[in-house]
């Protein structure tokens, strides 16, 4: 149980940082080293092969003084090819002193806000800045002028570019130097992106290729395999939370300065500890952040994806891809890569049979202990069903009940309220009955009293004229 709880992937912080322990972070890339320790290692390689191999004509090696002429002759020679390289001629003007032009024009570069490449183009095109565009467009004709070089040699040129058109801005503070350095590469990058990037001397298209094919065999892999922190199925989540990471490290083969791309993978890398923090209570930790970006990765299956990286290797400012934040978050995307060309199944807490399985596109089979808990899971569930079919069947049979008993007592209540109406209706039209006879013996009542009446006046009339006749 504690072996399933366990992480497949875990990472320390000291595993991240150069095997020199020169405190910045190492890369996959450069064999566990950071950038300025690889190629210091590279370059003395280098010499020293260069150093064994050339002997005299009896077949003794070089003597020390030899190799030390030979070796001040190749330095030479690369510093001129350098300055033609830097100023465009066979040998560099003397650097006249600081101006109050170019004093000006520094200041000017050092109130740029961060990120506005525009208004350092145009302070670029002033005439305070001549000195700087006219390095820069030289530098930029002799790298497409010799763009057959092979792109390690390319690397090497762009990277000495920096470090000597750093000098230029020296006086400005570390954050400022910064900034300007940035707004550099993009210049010099956006126009060698086409020349540089994926260069015909060597193979990464065709490792990426490979990379996106290793991606395809692996979408069957799960957040849960993975150990990634992911919305319960019972929760309501209406789209995936990593999908804006995945969109981010698409964009990022649309870019064409090194920083640009980096900023996709930073971008990316953010959204991550976004989503880990949205479906899960607790903090996000190293291990949860790298199992996340592995997910987004195997998710997005980016284009290039190998290519955009060695681009941002060989072409980008040292600083940025060595400490920072932008420096973590890109060596954890090749420690990513790293471990998706290495994947295999105990990383995922699989046997070899199973992941073999999922790997040629069929089901594995279950093992015997996950058969009978499946089949033992199965039986509960088809027992449930069939006492929650049982309770159904008596509920609607009481319900069929009450529904009967329901009629018929309304059927009565029908028949008792009819004959109550009918008994009401009788009553009615006898007192209706009773009513109108009353009134034609009261009508006939009253004329035999009007006729009485009117035979006893006419009777005293009668009487009284009587009198009158008499008394006359």
């Amino acid at each position: 149980m504690a072996a399933e709880q366990q992480r497949g992937i875990r990472v320390t912080k000291a595993e991240l940082l150069c095997k020199d322990s020169c405190g910045y972070y190492g890369n996959p890339a450069w064999q566990g080293f950071c950038s300025k320790c690889w190629r210091e290692r590279t370059r003395k390689a280098e010499a020293d092969q260069q150093g064994t191999g050339p002997c005299d004509d009896a077949g003794f090696p070089l003597t020390f003084s030899k190799f030390e002429e030979k070796k001040n002759m190749e330095k030479g020679r690369r510093v001129n090819t350098m300055r033609r390289l830097f100023w465009g001629g066979p040998s560099p003007p003397k650097r006249p002193e600081s101006s109050e032009g170019e004093a000006a024009a520094l200041k000017a570069y050092q109130s740029l806000e961060p990120g506005d490449f525009t208004s350092f183009l145009k302070l670029l095109r002033k005439p305070s800045s001549q000195r700087l565009q006219s390095r820069c467009t030289a530098f930029l004709n002799t790298m497409e002028a010799y763009h057959d070089l092979p792109v390690q040699k390319q690397s090497d040129l762009v990277q000495d570019f920096y470090q000597n058109i750093a000098v230029h801005f020296s006086s400005l503070p570390e954050v400022q130097l910064s900034q300007m350095m940035e707004h550099m590469e993009k210049l010099i990058m956006t126009r060698l992106h086409k020349w540089v990037f994926c260069h015909d001397s060597c193979d990464d298209e065709v490792k990426d290729l490979a990379l996106q094919k290793r991606i395809r065999s692996l979408n069957w892999v799960t957040p849960q395999m993975l150990r990634v922190p992911f919305p319960d199925e019972k929760a309501e989540v209406f789209s995936d939370p990593f999908l804006p990471a995945i969109t981010a490290v698409i964009e990022m083969d649309a870019k064409r300065a090194p920083q640009d791309k980096l900023a996709c993978v930073s971008k990316c890398s953010q959204n991550v500890f976004k989503a880990l923090s949205t479906s899960n209570t607790e903090p996000a930790n190293a291990d949860d952040f790298l199992s996340g970006l592995i997910y987004v990765v195997l998710k997005a299956n980016p284009p290039r994806l190998y290519s955009n990286m060695q681009y941002m290797i060989r072409f980008g400012l040292p600083h940025t891809l060595m400490a920072g934040e932008t420096g973590y978050y890109f060596t954890n995307l090749s420690c990513a890569v790293a471990f998706i060309e290495k994947l295999d199944g105990p990383a995922l807490n699989l046997d070899q049979e199973e992941f073999e399985g999922y790997m040629q596109g069929r089901a594995p089979l279950k093992r015997g202990s996950e058969r009978r808990k499946m089949a033992r899971e199965t039986q509960d569930k088809l027992q449930d069903v069939k006492c929650r079919q049982e309770e159904v069947d008596r509920g609607m049979k009481i319900l069929k009940e009450q529904l009967q008993q329901w009629v018929l007592s309304v059927q009565a209540e029908v028949d008792k309220v009819t004959a109550q109406s009918a008994l009401a209706q009788g009553e009615i039209e006898a007192q209706s009955e009773s009513l109108q006879s009353h009134s034609v013996s009261t009508v006939t009542k009253k004329d035999v009293v009007e006729d009485q009446s009117v035979v006893t006046l006419e009777e005293h009339e009668s009487d009284y004229n009587t009198c009158l006749t008499d008394t006359c």
